[in-house]
């Protein structure tokens, strides 16, 4: 991992405001100086943000990443030097002028940076999003949009009374770089199928995992604060993140003080384009239904396989599984159907081997359907970071605002309720409550520490 003394600007659990200027000289950019940017703070400097947030972010001449934000410190340098490395391409001179900071706050209360990546751990995205549009910051939030659905609610709103602008991550909403999804909803929604009766929604589980015992925190990690609004428990590095690698996924994410499992990991995404082709974006279930295996041992407590029911106001089901096929299937009433997945090998360890069929169809040639001028067109929008910077700078709608992300993941919170409790539950999506149930009531939301609250 890279040595951040090397500056002498950060030093182990201790906040850091930059010893550099708020923006760097034009001749560092030529023509696209930063004051003619937008200028960016990566909150959550680990994987995602790595191969994903930042990246995408870099690839764009009108947006500079300006500073990065971490709580672990090791994290928190190789984002810098990460960061450095990319801005100092095609220069004499290294560019040395990222700032670093432990605190998001701090971020959020700098006068020149006007928006925030945030690639934290799923029970960090609404009260930093929130903190964040409070403090007329624009965000780009990964999905999931919130821990609970009481949390998603508070930060819809506070998204809405802001006027700033929020897209959450749900690249499957792009033009880049999966095109089919857009295609496939376009056509269910002009009757391509016929009417639509059911869909089916195919989401991995997730492996139970060993028990762990507890471990002397790491000196470069800032552990209360990860924690955030959720319970003190002892620290585990594999209930947390690898301290010395960015490529494996992070054990919190098979943790449920931390984030539900893949119903709301992948979920999020595909739900969100069921809903897409279903028109229901901004409302939900009136009734779901389902079990699940949850592992009895180990540190990673998530839902193993599964298999939930919903049914819609307008008739239509859902069934979300495991054991399906990963993507979703539009079934119409007449059985004619339409499945659109994700593009790359069958296999996913092996690349080079045969590839996925991303759009596919009980009759060929619907995928080669005209979309008619009087016809419904859904918005067709870029990649999901550019697309967001264009919001930004020209005001054009993100294809996937606040309440829209916050409709797809309460869906999936729905489900993970119903399959926690065992029963059928009854939703009424616009009190956003369940009907004569307290016991699923009272997961809504879950109590914060006063310390992080929001």
């Amino acid at each position: 991992m890279t040595d951040i003394s090397r500056r002498g600007l950060i030093k182990a659990g201790a906040t850091t405001a930059a010893a550099f200027p708020a923006i760097v000289p034009a001749s560092v950019f030529g023509q696209n100086a930063p004051s003619n940017r937008t200028t960016i703070a990566a909150i959550g400097t680990g994987r995602i943000s790595r191969i994903h947030d930042m990246k995408e972010i870099h690839k764009h001449a009108d947006a500079q990443i300006v500073a990065v934000c971490d709580l672990d410190t090791k994290r928190l340098g190789a984002a810098m030097q990460l960061v450095d490395s990319r801005y100092s391409e095609g220069r004499e001179k290294p560019y040395t002028g990222t700032r670093g900071y432990t605190d998001y706050l701090e971020v959020l209360a700098a006068s020149d940076i006007d928006a925030v990546i945030v690639s934290t751990p799923d029970h960090q995205h609404a009260p930093i999003a929130i903190r964040a549009v409070r403090a007329g910051k624009h965000v780009y939030l990964q999905k999931p949009a919130s821990l609970t659905i009481a949390e998603g609610r508070k930060m819809a709103d506070a998204v809405k009374a802001s006027g700033r602008i929020l897209q959450i991550g749900s690249q499957q909403r792009g033009q880049e770089p999966w095109p089919q999804f857009h295609r496939a909803c376009e056509l269910v929604r002009n009757g391509r199928i016929g009417k639509l009766k059911h869909l089916e929604v195919g989401l991995p589980g997730d492996p139970s995992g060993p028990a762990a015992a507890a471990m002397p925190i790491p000196r470069n990690l800032d552990y209360d604060a990860w924690l955030g609004t959720t319970p003190e428990i002892p620290y585990t590095e594999i209930g947390v993140h690898p301290q010395d690698s960015f490529e494996n996924r992070p054990g919190w994410l098979r943790i449920e003080q931390f984030g539900a499992g893949m119903i709301t990991g992948w979920g999020a995404h595909h739900v969100d384009t069921a809903h897409w082709g279903m028109d229901t974006e901004y409302t939900g279930p009136v009734e779901v239904w389902g079990t699940a295996e949850f592992p009895k041992s180990g540190l990673w407590n998530v839902h193993g396989p599964f298999e939930s029911h919903a049914r819609y106001a307008n008739g239509v089901t859902m069934t979300i599984s495991g054991a399906l096929p990963n993507g979703i299937k539009f079934i119409g009433e007449k059985g004619a159907w339409i499945f659109v997945t994700r593009s790359g090998p069958v296999t996913p360890s092996d690349p080079a081997g045969p590839q996925v069929v991303p759009l596919q169809a009980s009759d060929p040639r619907v995928l080669d359907s005209v979309i008619g001028p009087n016809e419904i067109h859904l918005y067709k929008a870029p990649e999901q970071h550019r697309n967001w910077l264009d919001a930004i700078r020209t005001g054009v709608p993100v294809s996937a605002p606040a309440e829209l992300g916050h409709r797809g993941c309460s869906t999936c919170l729905v489900h993970w309720i119903a399959m926690k409790t065992g029963r059928k539950l009854k939703w009424d999506p616009k009190a956003e409550r369940f009907i004569g149930d307290d016991e699923a009531n009272a997961m809504l939301s879950r109590p914060q520490r006063d310390k992080y609250a929001i």
